[in-house]
C-alpha cells in the first residue's frame, strides 16, 4: 500500500497529471452486472474511477488509506467518499460501508497490486451480491508519445527502477500472473483477462513531467535525497518533446499520451 500514503504535493500532483479512463472500459465493466445499483471502488485515490461509475452505478461508494488523495476528489452526489485501513473485517465493512451481499460492482484501478490479495478477496466474496456481483481490476503500463520520447522515457524509467516497490512488476506483467480467483463474467469462457484498453491524455510537457513526479518510485527516491529529474534528464525531455512540436522547442505543444491498460474482470464464484 506504499503508493497510498502520500504527501499534499503529490496527492495533488497525482490529481492533476494522471490520465482518466476511457469510457469503453467502464461500458464493458458495467455491460457485465446485472443490476447497478451500488459500486464499490477501492483505493480511489483522487476518484478518477469513482466519477465515471457515479455516471452508471446509482451510488457508488469509494475508499482509500490516503485523506490527502481523498481531498482532492470530485464531489457528486451520489458518491460517498471514506477514509478506510487497507484491510477490514466483515464486521466492519458492515459498520463503515454497506451490508453483505449488496455490492454490484468492486473496482481496483492501478492498485490491486498494493493489496493484501487473500485479504482483500475475503471482503470482496463478502460483500458482493451472489452469484452476480463483478470484481474489475486494472492497471496501466508506461505511457508512449512518440519514437523520441517514448525512448528518453524508456531510459528514465530504467533509471528509477531501484526505487519502484517490487509489486511494479505485476503491472509490467500487465496484471497477468496477479492472483485473481474470480470466475469469468460470460458464460462459457475461462477467460478473466486481461483485457487492453488504452487510456488517453493530451498533456504539454510541463503537464507530462508532473505526471513522473506522481511515480511512487520519484517519491521514494526523493525522500531518499535523490532527484530523478536531474537537469540533464529535463533538457533529454525537452529536446525530445520538441523534436517535432514545432514550436520552437518551449514544450508548450501538446501531445496526446497513451496509457496501455489491461482489465482483469471476474464474478465470485458460486458458493
Amino acid at each position: 500500500m506504499a503508493e497510498m500514503f502520500v504527501n499534499v504535493k503529490q496527492a495533488e500532483q497525482y490529481a492533476s497529471a494522471r490520465p482518466d479512463y476511457p469510457k469503453e472500459l467502464f461500458e464493458f465493466i458495467a455491460s457485465k452486472t446485472p443490476l447497478h445499483d451500488l459500486a464499490w471502488d477501492i483505493g480511489t485515490g483522487s476518484g478518477q474511477a469513482a466519477l465515471s461509475l457515479a455516471g452508471i452505478y446509482n451510488n457508488v461508494i469509494a475508499t482509500d488509506s490516503s485523506l490527502k488523495q481523498l481531498q482532492f476528489a470530485p464531489k457528486l452526489p451520489n458518491i460517498r467518499y471514506e477514509q478506510t485501513p487497507p484491510a477490514m473485517s466483515a464486521a466492519e465493512i458492515e459498520e463503515r460501508l454497506t451490508p453483505e451481499s449488496t455490492v454490484d460492482l468492486v473496482t481496483i484501478a492501478q492498485a490491486l497490486h498494493w493489496f493484501d490479495l487473500p485479504n482483500l478477496y475475503d471482503q470482496l466474496r463478502w460483500v458482493l451480491k451472489k452469484p452476480n456481483g463483478v470484481v474489475a481490476a486494472w492497471c496501466y503500463t508506461l505511457p508512449r508519445v512518440n519514437d523520441s520520447v517514448d525512448q528518453v522515457l524508456d531510459r528514465f524509467y530504467g533509471e528509477s527502477g531501484p526505487y519502484w516497490d517490487l509489486a511494479r512488476k505485476l503491472v509490467e506483467d500487465e496484471y497477468r500472473g496477479i492472483d485473481f480467483p474470480f470466475e469469468p463474467v460470460d458464460e462459457g469462457t475461462n477467460e478473466t483477462g486481461p483485457f487492453r484498453f488504452v487510456s488517453e491524455k493530451v498533456m504539454n510537457l510541463e503537464e507530462f513531467l508532473t505526471y513522473l513526479k506522481s511515480w511512487s518510485a520519484y517519491q521514494t527516491a526523493k525522500d531518499k535525497g535523490v532527484e530523478l529529474l536531474v537537469d540533464r534528464v529535463v533538457e533529454e525531455f525537452k529536446r525530445a518533446w520538441a523534436s517535432d512540436d514545432g514550436d520552437g522547442g518551449s514544450g508548450n505543444a501538446t501531445k496526446v499520451v497513451k496509457y496501455p491498460l489491461f482489465l482483469r474482470i471476474g464474478k465470485v464464484k458460486h458458493m
